[in-house]
């Protein structure tokens, strides 16, 4: 959905981006890296069906998943 901007599911292009936050104690949309760092995570909802993709959506943030969780 965030790319074509229609649903795989319904196919209606009716998408709803939510962003990713960080809140009190880690809480919020987000992937922890360390205690004073999060990567945040969006959502792309269709309202109608329910069908959901969550997606890191800046390069640093993958960077930065990559070097903590790669083996």
């Amino acid at each position: 959905m965030r790319n074509t901007h229609s649903c795989p599911k319904c196919a209606n292009t009716d998408v709803v981006r939510i962003p990713g936050n960080v809140g009190a104690y880690g809480s919020g949309n987000n992937i922890t890296v360390s205690a004073f760092s999060s990567v945040l995570v969006t959502r792309y909802l269709r309202a109608s069906c329910g069908f959901s993709e969550e997606w890191v959506d800046d390069n640093t943030g993958l960077e930065k998943l990559r070097a903590k969780y790669s083996g």
